[in-house]
């Protein structure tokens, strides 16, 4: 008698693409544990112990300090070329393994450079050789983004911006704006945007999360946007909203991080079906995946079951996000083609 196997999980089933996730909230937790060893790092020993140095666990206060408390931690893990090589690779199998066809991976040059004072080139092409060798392994297509704050030095984020424009033909497909919206504004970054989408990078800057709708209106029209990190914030005014879907912006939600971080405070009350009401265009992302413990397929399920997002649209929203991402023409229109085809949508 044939053995009895276990039915796949339909969401991990799903192909899937994910346009919001970045490096620095996507480290394993074994692989800590590793260069902790290797390099000294001063942290629980215990898997348990760092999990709740670097992951929000369900005790904690969901709370955007809180959420940015597993930074300070996981900044210390960037000890040398091979850990970034390492985390790098393991960013994009751990994608790979959840059934994502493509991944945007942004991440922050200078915080990787920081912990050892690396140049931030030879960041920039450790973290570019390991996602390239990664996805010719694992078989997804990867595109890179490269991401600045708004607390830090305009100076700084022009450095990465040059950096990221000369990177093009290596898989760099565009510039985000990170970091405190709430304290910081967007000005001192505005002619470095406008250069950096002259010099072809794509634009994508997260505003409307802790900030008001206002900065999505400054993200569309100083900044150039092409797409908006989280957003969820637009709803609070009609006119941004209108605005927003006129241009035809894509949104990068990420319903976990907003919940955990304190941007609403439950789940269940999640704006993500009143910004799909709206007639906005929103795709599903898990911006940290390792800091909020989940995958995609995790954030998939959790959107169908929590929030009553039906399948069939989850499905449009997967051909959305491969529609809006960075892709060359040719490429985005042959990944979309394909997943339609997956999905039957």
């Amino acid at each position: 008698m044939a053995e009895k196997t276990a039915p796949k999980n339909p969401y991990h089933a799903l192909p899937k693409v994910e346009l919001h996730r970045h490096l620095e909230g996507s480290l394993r937790l074994s692989t800590m544990l590793d260069i902790a060893r290797k390099h000294g790092v001063t942290v629980p020993v215990s898997l348990l112990n760092l999990s709740g140095l670097v992951q929000v666990q369900d005790r904690d206060p969901m709370t955007f300090h809180n959420f940015l408390e597993k930074f300070k931690t996981l900044r210390l893990f960037y000890k040398s070329p091979d850990v970034i090589h390492r985390i790098t690779r393991e960013a994009v199998e751990d994608a790979a393994h959840d059934n994502i066809r493509y991944l945007e991976l942004r991440f922050t040059p200078v915080a990787l450079s920081r912990a050892e004072g690396f140049p931030l080139h030879d960041v920039m092409d450790w973290v570019m050789t390991s996602a390239q060798a990664a996805a010719k392994d694992t078989g997804i297509k990867v595109g890179l983004i490269a991401s600045v704050n708004r607390h830090e030095s305009p100076d700084l984020a022009e450095q990465v911006a040059w950096l990221a424009a000369s990177y093009k033909d290596r898989g760099m497909v565009g510039l985000d704006l990170a970091g405190n919206e709430a304290e910081f504004k967007a000005n001192p970054f505005y002619g470095i945007f406008k250069e950096a989408a002259q010099s072809g990078l794509h634009i994508t800057i997260h505003a409307g999360e802790w900030g008001g709708a206002e900065n999505v209106r400054d993200a569309i029209e100083n900044l150039g946007a092409e797409r908006i990190g989280h957003g969820v914030r637009v709803l609070e005014d009609a006119n941004v909203t209108a605005l927003a879907k006129e241009r035809g912006l894509t949104f990068e939600v990420c319903v976990t991080s907003n919940f955990q971080s304190g941007v609403v405070n439950q789940f269940e009350k999640h704006p993500l079906p009143q910004m799909l009401a709206a007639g906005l265009k929103v795709t599903v992302n898990t911006d940290d995946p390792s800091v909020s413990r989940i995958t995609l397929s995790h954030e998939v399920q959790a959107i169908h079951e929590k929030l009553n997002v039906s399948l069939d649209v989850l499905k449009k929203m997967t051909v959305l996000a491969a529609h809006s991402s960075f892709l060359p023409d040719a490429e985005r229109t042959e990944l979309t083609q394909s997943l339609r085809k997956d999905l039957n949508v």
